[in-house]
């Protein structure tokens, strides 16, 4: 609504400025289009000049990355090149108030840092910029404010850290519904999950896991109506204490594609070595069948990890942030403590 697409059923919005809006990946592109043409189409779009996208013409096309493409059509790009693009795009014409969604996920963590960082610029400038998100880690790195809505209404409008609280305070309690009786999923409904337990791969439940334990998830499901469904996936995803997403669970990247469901039953995956240290995480559920999604929630389950000897050693990380990486050292050559083979070094 604020990017002016589609209109409010009630109420209004006083819009001061210039508005660059970058919701969906490509989106105001025309695919028959190169990568130069859909610049100066959005920044028509913008209400720009010919001389300003001159201008910015150059910027635009370092930031993104694509020079070698940029007279290409754009159907032949990529979801990240898209991305790229229209993000340049969206940045570089000085829009008074820069609109973000959570579009940034689909590109690769060094150009999400990129983006961050240009974000943070435009807003040193003394522009707006409104970052939609459930990374609470992008949040507080960017904003000085929050806002969080709740099925459309506004709960709260605090200074950032506040508003992350009031929200993480509110998933919490969320989490304590039984899975069944959730609301807050997408999907058109023909399966949807029932149940969440954390087991011990002897079949025990587990209300806390070790770092570097052997677990077994186990998701109940229930289709809906005896309606046949086949080629289903099914994923759960890991994110941290502030929403950052870590790693997922897919089952069709494992080879595991499910046909002809009985109307109830479990999805077991098993996890060798969780390789998270010590803290809370959350598990976020989704299955797809033919393509389309038949169920999806964001805050399925509340992970509580404890301190485990993931290494053998007797020795736990000092940092409780990212994942734990089973590795191994060794000392080559002689009189170098480098090692011949060695060209460089972490501090």
């Amino acid at each position: 609504m604020l990017a002016r697409i589609t209109e409010p059923t009630e109420g209004c919005a006083d819009v001061y400025g210039r508005v660059g809006s970058l919701l969906e990946v490509g989106t105001g592109f025309h695919p028959e289009l190169t990568g130069r043409e859909n610049i100066y189409l959005n920044g028509a779009i913008l209400g720009m000049t010919r001389a300003e996208i001159d201008r910015k013409f150059d910027a635009i096309v370092d930031f993104a990355e694509i020079a070698r493409f940029i007279d290409t059509p754009v159907k032949h790009y990529s979801s990240g090149m898209y991305l790229r693009l229209a993000f340049a795009v969206a940045a570089h014409l000085e829009p008074e108030i820069l609109l973000v969604d959570e579009v940034l996920a689909v590109g690769d963590a060094a150009f999400q840092k990129k983006c961050l960082g240009k974000m943070g610029e435009v807003a040193g400038q003394g522009r707006t910029v409104l970052f939609v998100s459930h990374n609470m880690a992008a949040i507080e790195a960017l904003c000085n404010r929050g806002l969080w809505l709740h099925d459309g209404r506004l709960q709260a409008a605090l200074p950032t850290d506040q508003a992350i609280r009031a929200y993480l305070g509110a998933t919490a309690r969320a989490l304590s519904v039984p899975l069944r009786a959730r609301t807050d999923r997408a999907g058109d409904g023909r399966l949807r999950f029932t149940a969440l337990q954390v087991q011990h791969p002897n079949g025990s439940r587990l209300d806390a896991v070790a770092s570097g334990q052997d677990i077994v998830i186990r998701l109940g499901y229930e289709v809906h109506g005896g309606e046949r469904v086949s080629q289903v996936k099914v994923g759960i995803s890991f994110f941290g204490a502030l929403g950052e997403f870590l790693f997922m669970c897919k089952s069709d990247l494992v080879g595991d594609l499910f046909h002809d469901l009985p109307a109830q039953g479990h999805f077991t995956c098993c996890v060798p070595r969780l390789p998270l240290p010590p803290g809370q995480y959350h598990l976020a559920l989704w299955a797809k069948a033919g393509g389309d999604w038949t169920d999806r929630i964001e805050q399925a389950h509340r992970l509580t990890v404890v301190e485990g000897d993931f290494f053998g050693t007797g020795r736990l990380p000092y940092n409780r942030r990212g994942l734990l990486i089973p590795h191994t050292w060794r000392l080559d050559g002689a009189g170098d403590p480098r090692g011949a083979g060695d060209v460089g070094g972490v501090g």
